[in-house]
């Protein structure tokens, strides 16, 4: 089956919400990586997806608001937080494009062992912190609470003119419309619908992350390719559906 194109807009509207989100104050940091180097981390029944044969790790910290079950409305407290993602990007059977989370690092605890227990997804219970100062954005993560003393990161930004056209490379890491998640010895795919994001320049002004090698990844010690900020976007997601027993084109 054909690979659906990478569009601004949701492929596949989400009828009957299982899960709502806000997703704010976004950044996007990007390095491409070499299909072959990260093959194997990504969940049965699945492959990299690529952009002229390269494939990408990104590195997102973000402010969580108002997770809720079904159509909603989320929860004002327990479901706003601070997280951090690592993610891989990954093609399955039928043609579906998504995420694969390799960690996802947030501060409310209920969230987290929900995340684990529920969907089955790397979440850790962290300190985290986002702190604007006039035109910069400074996140900072430090994994091991209550002590602290596991893997961090530091990410500084100051975002800029926002993005009227979106270029293929920039659509390609943001425009993503589910993600692919093992459970119970096999990997479904969970889809999502928001509207197109609203994207702007941002200069890195600072990064220092330990996060991407703790999830198993190539160190990436060149700046990043991709540097992006989005003030946010709503989400809904839909139900599961398991893959396909066989990958084909």
């Amino acid at each position: 089956m054909e690979t659906e194109p990478v569009t601004p807009s949701t492929p596949r509207p989400v009828r009957r919400p299982m899960l709502v989100q806000g997703w704010h104050e976004l950044t996007f940091l990007h390095w491409p990586v070499d299909p072959e180097r990260v093959a194997a981390l990504l969940p049965a029944g699945t492959r990299p997806d690529t952009l002229d044969g390269v494939t990408y790790v990104g590195l997102v910290p973000f402010l969580m608001r108002g997770v809720g079950l079904g159509p909603g409305p989320g929860l004002p407290y327990l479901g706003t937080f601070c997280e951090t993602n690592v993610r891989l990007y990954s093609v399955d059977g039928q043609g579906r494009r998504g995420v694969v989370f390799r960690s996802l690092d947030a501060t409310r605890l209920l969230p987290v062992l929900a995340g684990r227990l529920g969907v089955r997804l790397p979440y850790v219970w962290s300190a985290m912190r986002l702190h604007r100062e006039n035109d910069r954005l400074t996140y900072t993560c430090r994994r091991g609470r209550p002590a602290g003393r596991g893997p961090s990161s530091r990410v500084v930004v100051r975002p800029g003119a926002p993005i009227a056209r979106p270029t293929p490379l920039e659509l390609f890491l943001t425009a993503r419309w589910g993600m692919h998640v093992p459970w119970h010895g096999r990997t479904v795919h969970l889809p999502n619908e928001h509207a197109p994001w609203p994207l702007h320049r941002a200069e890195l002004l600072d990064l220092d992350d330990e996060l991407i090698t703790a999830a198993g990844l190539p160190r990436m010690t060149d700046a990043p390719a991709s540097v992006l900020y989005s003030p946010g976007v709503s989400v809904r997601f839909g139900t599961a559906s398991a893959l396909r027993p066989s990958l084909s084109g």
